[in-house]
């Protein structure tokens, strides 16, 4: 059986990135920014769009005191991690949902409870987040909540408006069931969009306040989509309250990494908590990784191939553990840096290289394979299949290193010696 097609959906930005490298004939390893909904919160603030009031807090006193501005008997406290499905998540501790209206003399409790621990939801996987902020937020009087989101639409090659009457609760249910009611709007990226657009929004949210203050939102919204260059923006609930007005209730913003230089303020806001600890470490040493379940660690040179070394590991039995591309021009210090990285996988019981030396040369690849094997001192196979510029140094390295070095020909045998060192 190939490697999953959901597996590849997740490389698949990876993929292009690495390729868009490697032509360059550099490393480059590109991450979709994703900020904590307090942050996004205050960028839509400055954006024009109107957010509850809300105070960040890291620590227990922090939430009691910010409780204490916001003076009211009762608040809200949200956990504050990147994975959506908090108000039905479960703390590891024992407390359910991630999101509680309280009363204010409630709050340190909650807060004890919340901070510091792990929020497991249907998005954070089984190993869930860490709980380092929280939010408190004065809590509205919402007369309805409603969902809307902007992303990049690759069938209209621009942006996307999603709107629909009902939100606050999972758009994927909502769109199994009741699909009719979910709106799709394209929008022109040169000009922006017409009113037109703006009123099938607006009706399509069912708003039953000011309809023109509404498509101001909106097109705040997407203003912000655009000045940011965001490759979404989700508010859900997007709400109205009591007097009419539309209200971001939750905020969650992702950003183009390709813009960073342009948003340093914005990036320096990325919370490494919350991502996989190896990602974080090879984005540090320009590689591109990605973990997965399987056993053998795989090394390659370009995302396709890449792809087709997971697919015969897969077709001779095997289960790849990671998705890691080293690009064009890896130095030795990064492919010993790649190894470490997959080293750091406990379920990893062998590690593959296939190498295609273009820009890549095979006796660098060697070279770090070499000194890697000697510093991390590896009790665990390491398959190599090298091919292309240097490909005959490369080889003669490996051959008089005097490692125990399992070598292949091509990429058939090298799948296949690799699963069968661990079967």
């Amino acid at each position: 059986m190939l490697f999953s097609s959901l597996a590849r959906t997740a490389i698949r930005h990876s993929a292009r990135t690495s390729s868009r490298s490697s032509a360059a004939g550099s490393v480059g390893s590109v991450r979709y920014l994703n900020l904590h909904e307090y942050q996004s919160s205050q960028i839509m603030k400055e954006s024009g769009v109107n957010v509850p009031f809300g105070i960040a807090a890291h620590t227990v006193e922090e939430a009691v005191a910010a409780a204490a501005t916001i003076g009211d008997e009762q608040v809200v406290i949200k956990s504050q991690i990147l994975a959506g499905g908090r108000g039905l998540g479960k703390f590891t501790n024992g407390l359910q949902g991630g999101v509680h209206i309280i009363n204010t003399s409630d709050v340190k409790e909650y807060a004890t409870k919340m901070l510091g621990g792990t929020l497991v939801t249907k998005q954070s996987g089984p190993g869930g987040k860490p709980v380092n902020t929280v939010l408190l937020a004065k809590k509205m009087a919402l007369a309805k909540e409603f969902y809307f989101a902007i992303f990049m639409d690759r069938s209209s090659g621009g942006p996307i408006i999603i709107a629909c009457s009902e939100g606050g609760t999972s758009i994927e249910d909502l769109a199994e069931s009741s699909p009719e009611k979910i709106v799709k709007v394209p929008i022109d990226i040169t000009s922006g969009p017409t009113s037109s657009d703006i009123d099938t929004v607006v009706n399509g949210l069912g708003v039953s306040g000011d309809k023109t203050a509404a498509g101001e939102q909106i097109m705040a919204l997407y203003n912000l989509f655009v000045d940011k260059d965001c490759t979404m923006v989700e508010v859900n609930p997007l709400a109205e309250d009591t007097d009419g007005n539309l209200i971001a209730a939750d905020a969650k913003i992702g950003f183009d990494d390709n813009a960073e230089f342009r948003h340093k303020e914005i990036f320096a806001q990325r919370d490494h908590t919350q991502e996989d600890a190896r990602e974080v470490a090879a984005g540090k040493w320009d590689l591109n990784y990605i973990g997965l379940d399987g056993n053998i660690g795989c090394m390659v040179n370009g995302a396709g191939l890449a792809m087709s070394t997971m697919d015969i590991i897969s077709l001779k039995g095997g289960s790849p553990a990671n998705f890691l591309d080293v690009g064009g021009s890896a130095t030795v210090e990064q492919i010993k840096a790649a190894f470490e990285i997959i080293t750091t996988d406990p379920a990893v019981k062998a590690i593959l290289v296939n190498i295609f030396g273009g820009i890549m040369k095979c006796d660098i690849i060697a070279e770090g394979i070499i000194e890697a094997s000697r510093s991390l001192d590896l009790k665990i196979p390491v398959v190599v299949r090298l091919e292309g510029t240097n490909v005959e140094r490369g080889k003669e390295l490996l051959r008089e290193s005097g490692l125990d070095l399992i070598t292949a020909d091509d990429l058939d045998d090298a799948a296949a010696k690799a699963v069968a060192s661990i079967a």
